[in-house]
């Protein structure tokens, strides 16, 4: 039974008791050792995929090109280490990220700051830090840019972000490459032209090339052949207006992975080849410079690394209405599905041999009827209290976006790698939640 599974992630499966796994180690056991709710991370799921986007990159394009993990998606000490172990960039938004990457003995110098609002305190912060580049939103960041690297004695490295003006048909709550974005500067309105023309004129600011995201959950690569067109069109435009050639264009992240068995599975490495062979080409044809293409992707490294565990409490069960199946955590762990009905699979960890024979709604423990973290899962008819559930494929904007909402301590991580367990992030105390209250 257990070889004739099939899960959305190669790195589930269930055991000779019937226990659901992550990573070869045993869910139910785990919740045992370090109580619920738990967050768990595959490390060599990270790494692996890590290297998978290397690799391609690497091969596709001749060694320049290299992606960036996007640590918005799951931002912790434990994992910059990862990620400085396996030689890759990282891109931050905030100095909270940046504060940790350098806690964790990142080199900052492989950083890229983004970001649609930078504080003055932000951009001082990460010059301080001596972050590599700068993900320019707009003319005002620009000048204080300008400000605090003359300040610094620097000339600091910039990429502008600039709205190709691509939809690329995600969640609207995601779609980030539109002419209307409140990120970035559209090509389509002139702003992206005229902000370059500004940039070159600041004395302390070197201008590298260019930033574009055009959304997230992307299982097509039209959608980054057609973003690349678009880009490479309006570098070739610059460099006939101003004769500035960008050396690096990055397209941003957005690689879907799989929530839902129906989800597809994307094939990162055809991707990026189809990709660079269309760049080549595009710069072939428009006589300019092939640049070092960047990728950032943060989804599609932690994603289905991560799942989530919980132990069951209340079983509701209202005839010829609905099954509610309540858990000990739910939108201060993951708030996705009351934000965007993001879809997740769940399954009862400890009853992986038992037939799935009714449907619940999986609640969480929050005063908040929205507190709902999955409708219609399958289950078990025997599910009571005491029960394990876990989350599938939730690496990714759990952690990152967890709260103390109704004054909830947050979930630990442990981390798995090759059959042990550790502590990233301990669990959160009743004293920690008040501990910056005076």
């Amino acid at each position: 039974m257990t070889n004739e599974r099939k899960f959305i992630c190669d790195n589930v499966s269930v055991n000779g008791e019937g226990h659901l796994c992550l990573a070869g180690s045993d869910v139910v056991t785990l919740a045992k050792k370090y109580g619920t709710p738990l967050y768990l991370m595959d490390e060599n799921r990270i790494r692996n995929r890590c290297r998978t986007y290397k690799d391609a990159l690497s091969v596709a394009f001749g060694g320049s090109a290299f992606p960036a993990y996007a640590s918005k998606a799951a931002s912790f000490k434990e994992l910059y280490r990862v990620m400085a172990s396996e030689n890759m960039y990282i891109d931050v938004v905030s100095s909270g990220e940046i504060y940790t990457a350098a806690a964790a003995g990142f080199p900052l110098e492989k950083a890229l700051f983004h970001s649609n609002n930078k504080t003055d305190e932000d951009i001082r912060f990460a010059i301080e830090n001596g972050v590599g580049y700068f993900v320019a939103d707009n003319e005002e960041e620009l000048a204080a840019i300008e400000r605090e690297a003359k300040k610094a004695g620097i000339v600091q490295k910039v990429l502008l972000r600039i709205t190709p003006g691509i939809d690329p048909h995600t969640f609207a709550a995601v779609a980030t490459g539109k002419v209307d974005s409140k990120f970035g500067s559209a090509i389509k309105t002139g702003q992206a032209e005229k902000i370059t023309a500004l940039a070159l004129k600041k004395e302390h600011i070197k201008l590298s090339g260019y930033h574009c995201h055009v959304g997230s959950q992307i299982f097509s690569v039209d959608v980054y052949l057609k973003t690349a067109e678009i880009m490479l069109e309006f570098i070739a435009n610059i460099k006939s207006e101003f004769g500035f050639c960008a050396e690096i264009l990055n397209l941003g992240g957005g690689f879907g992975v799989r929530y839902l068995p129906t989800d597809p599975e994307v094939d990162i490495k055809r991707n990026v080849i189809m990709l660079a062979n269309r760049i080549k080409e595009l710069c072939a044809k428009l006589d300019i410079k092939l640049p070092t293409v960047i990728l950032e992707p943060g989804r599609s490294i932690v994603a289905d690394a991560g799942m989530t565990v919980y132990t069951v409490g209340t079983v509701k069960r209202i005839p010829d209405f609905v099954n509610y199946v309540s858990v000990d955590g739910g939108m201060t762990d993951n708030v996705r599905y009351a934000m965007y009905k993001a879809n997740y699979t769940l399954l009862a960890a400890n009853k992986m041999n038992e037939a799935s024979t009714i449907k619940a709604n999986i609640a969480g423990r929050c005063c908040e009827s929205g507190d709902v973290i999955q409708e219609h899962v399958p289950l078990p008819s025997s599910i009571t209290r005491g029960d394990i559930i876990a989350c599938l494929t939730t690496g990714a904007y759990n952690y990152s976006m967890a709260s103390n909402y109704n004054r909830l301590p947050r979930p630990p991580i442990v981390m798995l790698k090759d059959g042990e367990s550790r502590v990233a992030v301990r669990r959160e105390t009743l004293s920690d939640v008040c501990a910056m209250d005076v």
